[in-house]
């Protein structure tokens, strides 16, 4: 009885040597020193080993002795830890109830950039289920960068200016090419030509011309751009995958009621995979604050503009279609 009430005071504290409890038990359970090493159990330093280490040493010694012997001592110990390796409902009838957490194993939490597939629910404007669907790890889980985006957007804006605004020079601007007084007695300054800079009516000196503001961008960096506005969004938790976006009547309010019920949302982006439903567009015309885009002209500046992304399967299929298809060089 006396080794075993030692043992119980080792297991109290935050740094012990696994092996040496369980040799001054050796005596009065089954277990002895070369099954110890024989199973790893030399040093625990983890949280998880010192966890393992208390719930074998306990069904150890409950098995020796009465378990109202070891119930203080126990329940001192385990009360200290956040993390327990069995539950309540484990079937070993020789460790009581009351000495195991009410709560399960905490798995790690789920990280992203891990290239992993998600598995989201799919719903519809109904709220019914329709099943699950597994979203790509390559599309949708990358690493997130926010100097890509910003290159991205950067490139985007400049791409889709006009460049159309223009200015006449000199030699543009009509009128006549005499002087218009004489060099010397008139007491005005001198004066080659009415077209200049300086009259009414005259040239703009270095004003813009029509030219393209585009600028370079590497098709890789652009697809990456793009993946990592999606990988962001279903990190969020803010991608919606539906399995239709068929609506029963054209009326606004089917959209309005769907809006209502969702949580911090501001502005949502509905994406279609085939051609958008006339019904569909009809109940979002007058929303400033939905708007629907087919899936070739998803892209990052309009996932950044909406907080959340809605998506029917089809969208989806061809944005993982579109992402893996082999760049043209």
């Amino acid at each position: 009885m006396q080794s075993i009430r030692g043992g119980t005071k080792l297991l109290q504290r935050h740094h012990f040597s696994i092996s040496n409890t369980l040799r001054s038990t050796s005596a009065s359970s089954s277990w002895s020193a070369n099954e110890s090493r024989r199973l790893g159990f030399d040093s625990f330093r983890s949280t998880r080993a010192f966890d393992s280490a208390a719930t074998y040493l306990i069904s150890s010694l409950t098995k020796a002795v009465p378990s109202s012997s070891v119930v203080p001592y126990g329940m001192s110990l385990l009360s200290n830890r956040k993390l327990s390796t069995l539950t309540p409902d484990s079937s070993d009838d020789a460790i009581p109830s009351d000495l195991l957490m009410k709560k399960t194993v905490i798995t790690p939490d789920w990280t992203i950039g891990k290239y992993q597939d998600l598995v989201i629910p799919v719903t519809n404007f109904q709220n019914e289920e329709k099943g699950l669907m597994v979203l790509s790890g390559d599309v949708f889980d990358v690493p997130i960068r926010k100097d890509i985006i910003h290159n991205v957007v950067k490139w985007q804006l400049a791409k889709r200016q006009q460049g159309t605004h223009s200015t006449k020079t000199l030699s543009e601007v009509s009128g006549t090419g005499r002087k218009p007084w004489n060099q010397k007695g008139t007491g005005r300054a001198r004066h080659g030509t009415l077209r200049g800079p300086q009259f009414r009516g005259g040239c703009v000196m270095h004003g813009p011309k029509s030219r393209s503001h585009a600028i370079k961008m590497n098709k890789q960096v652009r697809r990456l751009g793009l993946k990592i506005a999606l990988s962001a969004r279903a990190a969020e938790g803010k991608l919606l995958v539906f399995d239709d976006l068929a609506l029963p009547s054209h009326k606004t309010k089917n959209i309005v009621n769907y809006y209502n019920q969702m949580e911090n949302t501001k502005k949502v982006l509905v994406v279609e995979g085939g051609p958008i439903d006339e019904k569909l567009k009809l109940a979002t015309q007058n929303l400033h604050y939905v708007n629907i885009i087919p899936s070739i002209g998803l892209n990052v500046y309009s996932i950044l503009l909406h907080d959340t992304l809605v998506m029917s399967r089809d969208a989806v299929n061809m944005i993982v279609e579109r992402m893996n298809t082999p760049i043209n060089r």
